[in-house]
């Protein structure tokens, strides 16, 4: 009985890297394909690995979008983990009146989907003047998602005793030196998990810089391979090439700091 038991979930298990792996696979042979051969046999494997799609994607605007996206994912990253990483600390660790409340309130964030907020967020951005500029869009990610990154460093700071807060101040250490030498050192897994989760939101998010980005110089990948789409036609294998291309980085960095990311979220959500 336990060994059917086992079959059967090494079968299910099997299943769903099947359904995980095999598009993935399919995109990527597809990429090595023409036009006329995805649509006369789109189940056959390339008859040859010439990188000619690839080359004619990333001469076609890949590049720049792909700039983009790194840049807009580097800057908010940095800000959403720094604003993220403090109003952790603060509301566990310092004893701030009505902290309850306030996590409270910064977490009912999470309810809020982009499509609710997508015509104030535009208002509010040609208000500031920030409207179809990459520092507009770096501050709407940061802030879209800074309340799930305090959930994630918050839990996982409630796991730290305060002694570890208390004894390097009792010996003369600033406050400032606490977080910065003590805590976040600590919290390294969880902010490993939080960083990853957020470059994956940022890197595919596409509704926000959808409406708030308008020059063609400025899109990131999802965004301008919707573009790059309509301007290349039917030519499907070089669109299947720019995905390939916007998908490597994300696959590599997952496949790179998996552990980390697993122990984080075990660590910050688990307890």
């Amino acid at each position: 009985m336990a060994r059917a038991v086992r079959i059967a979930v090494w079968a299910g298990l099997a299943l769903m890297a099947l359904g995980v792996l095999y598009p993935l696979f399919w995109m990527v042979s597809s990429s090595f394909k023409t036009s006329s051969q995805i649509f006369s046999d789109p189940w056959a494997l390339p008859t040859s690995l010439s990188p000619s799609s690839f080359v004619t994607a990333w001469n076609e605007g890949v590049f720049g979008y792909f700039v983009n996206s790194v840049l807009i994912t580097a800057a908010s990253l940095a800000l959403v983990l720094a604003l993220g990483t403090a109003a952790s600390f603060a509301l566990t660790k310092l004893r701030l009146p009505f902290a309850g409340p306030i996590s409270l309130l910064i977490l009912g964030g999470l309810m809020v989907s982009p499509t609710m907020i997508l015509v104030p967020v535009f208002q509010l951005m040609i208000a500031l003047h920030l409207h179809d500029t990459l520092l507009g869009l770096v501050l709407v990610y940061a802030a879209y998602r800074l309340p799930f990154t305090i959930f994630l460093i918050r839990a996982y700071m409630l796991t730290l005793p305060d002694e570890v807060i208390e004894a390097p101040m009792i010996d003369g250490a600033s406050l400032w030196q606490t977080f910065s030498r003590i805590v976040i050192p600590l919290c390294k897994p969880v902010l490993v998990s939080a960083g990853l989760v957020y470059v994956l939101f940022a890197w595919n998010e596409f509704p926000f810089a959808l409406v708030l980005l308008n020059d063609p110089s400025l899109k990131t990948l999802p965004v301008g391979l919707l573009d790059f789409k309509s301007a290349l036609q039917t030519d499907w294998s070089v669109l299947f090439a720019g995905l390939t291309l916007a998908a490597v980085p994300m696959i590599a960095l997952f496949v790179a700091s998996q552990r980390s990311f697993v122990r984080g979220l075990a660590d910050g959500m688990g307890k």
